[in-house]
């Protein structure tokens, strides 16, 4: 019974503390507005009414705080419409926001010429915006003048015809850019295709809305159709700037790939690991003692280096918007071992617990040295199983072209990709430094770009 009593009394003190936080919160504001601080007076105030909405002390000191900072507003974009008319229209829309969210705590008034103020500053910045907009369209700014128009609906909707124009204004504004098969020495005719295709791909993925507003990357049909069988393996740039042109798209995509460097090495990891053993004692105790067990594991390294080129060229007049060089490298590691695990594979272990703490030197020593054979990402244990599952090597090389594509760690008993093949796989993953020019490419007009429309047959 006495113990019921301690907790009831221990609910009603926090109830009440509970009802006293509010009305403290409310009284740090009234001093918070005294001292000039309003915008801490109103998240004071505001803070208060979250807790308890029907607060009347809370509910005075944010109708006080938001009084305040609605006639310091009012007053400050007065001031500023005398200097910079749009710097006063935002601050305006910002004063507009802001009575919006304050609705839910208290009324905001304003004085009586306010409505007719406003509305003055927003059609003035509506206006200044339309106006440079008309401007951008009739300098060949169709991205500039599209931004100018949206600025002129957001200060004032429906002004004017402004949503119109900025339709007319997308619509010339939308960049269309054709991936064309790159240009390659090498032996294989569709090796510059297939880099095109998966950046093309990639791209279009990478640069679809909301991630890019005006360009657009197009598919295979409106460029494909239009090649030659010989063009398919070999494309210039000149036949791939004739080809966007055709194809309607005001950008290309044209690159070359090569030279190829290559450089291929055996590594081995000749030393002792530990198996755990576990076996009963005389009283039936587990007693677990450590192996060490030779083996040897072999491992094929590739290292690959292929030079990618590329350039970003208007169908209107041939210039290059963006030109760059992007070395790639990629790596391909084969392992195998003629060691055969026996038994539970987790009960072998690079170092041992016991090796580790007797000489943790040699401990570290082995674990550099299975990385610098091994990788960093492949462990003792799939080795082993790889060694326990193969039993004949895999003989589809797109299978194998895929493991090594999605990054594999390794490939147990396997042939190495020939350096040309590696080479693909480094070029067609080569496509993120374009992705990073086109985005910039996205919000400037052509015209800023130096292309020259006069030169523009269509």
């Amino acid at each position: 019974m006495y113990r019921r009593s301690i907790l009831a009394s221990l609910v009603l003190v926090l109830l009440a503390m509970g009802c006293a936080g509010p009305s403290k919160l409310a009284e740090r504001s009234e001093k918070k507005l005294a001292g000039g601080d309003i915008w801490k007076a109103w998240q004071l105030a505001t803070r208060a009414l979250d807790r308890e909405p029907m607060n009347p002390r809370a509910k005075a000191a944010a109708a006080s705080a938001g009084q305040v900072i609605a006639e310091d507003w009012q007053r400050r974009i007065h001031a500023l419409a005398q200097v910079d008319s749009v710097r006063a229209a935002e601050q305006v829309l910002e004063f507009v926001g802001f009575r919006a969210n304050a609705a839910a705590y208290t009324t905001i008034g304003v004085t009586p010429s306010w409505a007719n103020d406003e509305s003055a500053l927003r059609r003035a910045a509506a206006s200044e915006h339309y106006g440079q907009g008309r401007k951008a369209m009739t300098a060949n700014r169709p991205k500039a003048a599209f931004a100018r128009f949206h600025e002129s609906e957001r200060f004032m909707p429906n002004y004017r015809d402004a949503s119109k124009l900025a339709e007319v204004a997308y619509q010339k504004a939308l960049t269309r850019v054709a991936v064309m098969s790159f240009a390659s020495a090498s032996k294989d005719p569709g090796f510059g295709r297939e880099v095109g295709e998966e950046w093309r791909d990639a791209l279009a993925n990478a640069m679809a809305p909301p991630n890019a507003r005006f360009t657009r990357v197009l598919g295979a049909e409106a460029v494909d159709k239009r090649m030659t069988v010989s063009q398919l393996g070999r494309l210039s740039r000149e036949e791939a700037w004739k080809l966007g042109r055709k194809s309607g798209a005001e950008r290309i995509v044209w690159g070359s790939v090569g030279p190829i460097e290559s450089d291929t090495r055996l590594q081995l990891f000749r030393e002792t690991i530990s198996r755990r053993i576990v076996q009963k004692g005389q009283n039936g105790e587990n007693i677990v003692r450590w192996v060490e067990v030779p083996i040897e594991v072999v491992a094929r390294v590739r290292d690959v280096e292929v030079q990618l080129e590329y350039e970003v060229i208007s169908t209107k007049d041939g210039t290059s918007m963006v030109h760059a060089r992007v070395p790639r490298t990629t790596q391909a590691r084969v392992v195998w071992t003629s060691y055969s695990p026996e038994g539970d594979l987790g009960n072998y272990a690079l170092v041992s617990d016991v090796l580790r703490a007797a000489d943790p030197e040699r401990a570290k020593a082995v674990e550099s040295k299975w990385k610098a054979v091994c990788g960093d990402a492949v462990t003792l244990t799939q080795v082993l199983a790889a060694r326990r599952e193969t039993r004949t090597p895999t003989t589809d090389r797109r299978e194998v072209l895929g493991r090594f594509m999605a990054g594999a760690a390794f490939v147990f008993l396997q042939e190495l990709p020939s350096a040309e093949e590696l080479a693909l796989i480094a070029a067609k993953q080569g496509w993120r430094p374009l992705r990073d020019d086109l985005a910039r490419l996205d919000q400037t007009d052509d015209v800023d770009l130096g292309v020259n429309l006069s030169n523009d047959e269509r």
